[in-house]
């Protein structure tokens, strides 16, 4: 799967899908923006279906564009705590309207399923 390109037209809608494109990145925000801080196994536990693999790089991702923060604690056994960044919470809004938008029209979707 190619990964959206940043400079796609000088479009800053590409350049915000080279950013959090894809199937997970979204995910990932919206369960720590809801949860506030959640450690590594927490984050699978609320999104079973991502491979441990997956969840590894994505979170590595939204580290590298400093959306979310980790947090390690230097002990046995290791610890680490992921929390969204200043600059992830400013996706919260787009993440609110998403959220919204899926809401009504997964109704429509069942609803017309069953008539």
């Amino acid at each position: 799967m190619k990964k959206w390109s940043s400079d796609e037209g000088k479009c800053p809608i590409s350049y915000t899908l080279s950013v959090v494109g894809g199937r997970w990145k979204w995910l990932i925000l919206y369960k720590l923006f809801q949860n506030k801080i959640l450690r590594y196994g927490e984050i699978k536990r609320h999104i079973p279906s991502i491979t441990h693999k997956m969840l590894s790089q994505q979170l590595k991702e939204l580290e590298a564009e400093k959306l979310v923060y980790r947090k390690e604690y230097h002990q046995i056994p290791p610890k680490v705590e992921y929390s969204l960044t200043e600059k992830g919470e400013t996706l919260i809004p787009i993440l609110s309207l998403m959220s919204e938008w899926g809401e009504k029209n997964r109704i429509d979707v069942v609803t017309n399923i069953h008539n």
